[in-house]
């Protein structure tokens, strides 16, 4: 049986992020850079802090009420990265991704999940395939399935298991299986336009992982 697999997230860089959103439905707010620092309403607006290696650190209000989070790496200092998260959660809040989508067509994506979702529990089968080739290990209310070399990175594919139902406060218990693909799994030059010509290539490392058929949902 084929399961659907949906994009809940992606990332991409590009050296002039801004000039994309000059214009009056936008607004950049910086929250750390130099001679700035206002940690907590990071906090408060994406529910989670700010990491050593951010380095400048802006949110893009839209003027449908999005939030936005624009972050400059130690790593790629040139580079802004803009994050789009939340394309397929089951809130109010969740992203739309058409607001956006006619100014990022060129950039290269730095990113990407696809997240598949279980009512209840996932199968006992996938646990057992998954860990065939990787080790889960459990911090808070997620169990991450890590290879014995990576430890705490991985540049081509993350992947991890939690509690959608109490992330998002839902009514029936569901459990969400997430693989995050990372730039240099796509060689790094996988632009936003030609996002479908990968979803074959991810369907099938999902299935070298969990043995289920997967079809990613085009966004």
């Amino acid at each position: 049986m084929e399961i659907k697999g949906l994009i809940d997230s992606f990332n991409f860089s590009s050296n002039h992020l801004e000039s994309y959103f000059t214009g009056g439905n936008y607004s950049i707010q910086t929250v750390k850079g130099v001679g700035i620092s206002n940690k907590d309403l990071w906090i408060e607006t994406f529910k989670k802090p700010l990491t050593r290696n951010i380095i400048e650190a802006k949110i893009l209000h839209t003027s449908t009420g999005l939030e936005i989070p624009i972050k400059r790496f130690s790593v790629s200092q040139n580079k802004q990265t803009l994050e789009i998260a939340g394309l397929q959660g089951y809130n109010d809040k969740s992203m739309h991704l058409n607001e956006l989508k006619e100014h990022i067509q060129d950039e290269v994506i730095t990113r990407l999940d696809v997240a598949i979702d279980f009512k209840d529990k996932i199968p006992i089968r996938v646990i057992r395939e998954l860990k065939k080739s990787r080790t889960p290990f459990k911090y808070a209310n997620s169990t991450y399935l890590k290879t014995d070399g990576e430890k705490k990175t991985n540049y081509k594919i993350n992947i991890l298991i939690y509690p959608k139902h109490i992330k998002e406060s839902l009514d029936d218990e569901m459990q969400r299986l997430e693989f995050s693909f990372k730039g240099a799994y796509f060689r790094g030059d996988l632009k936003v336009k030609d996002l479908s010509k990968a979803y074959e290539k991810m369907q099938k490392s999902i299935k070298r992982f969990t043995g289920l058929d997967v079809a990613i949902k085009a966004v």
